[in-house]
């Protein structure tokens, strides 16, 4: 059944190949009721330009229940519905924010999200790291688009005349592919002591700094790259994982998104936690 729906926007993948649609983007918001949504797949850079919503934005638009993807979070979106509506300020101590995270089923490792996956079906909920250990950086196994995956961009923008070849070519160019692999390694409280996970990163903002880094100091991109996502974060943020599993492996997980508000001072940390 379509319904129309609010969705505030807490997730956004960076693209991937795909066969039918050129390039797709997993995006996970939370609407109104509190209730999670995976709106996927969606051509995210081909949305015309008053549709292409940020993080953090409430949008507006007609959903459907996912006919092959049976988590139950996962929406088809209707994108020629989308209405762009007001953006959620990072202010006040993110206390804005903050009202809606609030609402996210939240935990303290996956070992406990796991629980909640098999005895409700949950595929999406946040993780409180208790530390942040390491950012491990590694070459991807293949650091430019395959051919496959190539012919997937090209002939997905050329389906029903969208590009001419030559301007699916340029559009191919444009979608550069993330030559690294970034992954966060922490630590989470158990009913059993400390325990180590470590997860990769796919959160598009994490993308688009690698790139701003590429860009500002070439070879030398990974020190401010590692000064942002580890330094600064262990220091002056605390850090949540927007946690998101695989439909084929529903047991393996993803950090969709990376979530900062400032570290509290004690006394607000005093007046109890959010969580």
């Amino acid at each position: 059944m379509i319904k129309e729906e609010a969705i505030l926007i807490l997730a956004k993948t960076y693209p991937s190949p795909s066969a039918k649609y050129a390039e797709i983007s997993c995006i996970a918001g939370i609407n109104k009721d509190g209730s999670m949504r995976r709106l996927y797949p969606i051509p995210f850079r081909m949305l015309e330009k008053g549709k292409q919503f940020k993080k953090w934005q409430w949008i507006q638009a007609k959903i459907e229940k996912a006919n092959q993807d049976h988590r139950p979070e996962s929406y088809k979106l209707y994108t020629d519905t989308i209405q762009c509506l007001e953006q959620i300020s990072s202010k006040n101590g993110w206390n804005d924010r903050l009202e809606w995270l609030n609402k996210v089923p939240s935990f303290h490792s996956v070992d406990s999200i796991n629980t909640a996956r098999a005895n409700g079906r949950l595929s999406i909920a946040m993780i409180h790291p208790q530390k942040l250990i390491e950012l491990e950086i590694k070459k991807a196994k293949y650091p430019d688009w395959t051919d496959e995956e190539k012919n997937k961009l090209i002939s997905g923008q050329m389906q029903g005349n969208l590009f001419s070849e030559s301007d699916a070519q340029k559009q191919v160019k444009i979608l550069k592919k993330v030559p690294f692999d970034f992954y966060y390694k922490y630590l989470c409280d158990t009913p059993d002591g400390e325990r180590e996970y470590t997860h990769k990163i796919v959160d598009w903002e994490a993308a688009m700094l690698f790139w701003n880094c590429f860009k500002n100091c070439k070879t030398e991109w990974e020190k401010p790259f590692r000064e942002k996502l580890l330094n600064e974060f262990r220091e002056n943020k605390e850090l949540i994982f927007l946690m998101g599993n695989q439909h084929r492996f529903q047991n393996q997980w993803l950090i969709v998104s990376l979530i900062y508000p400032p570290k509290r001072k004690p006394v607000e940390m005093k007046q109890g936690s959010l969580f």
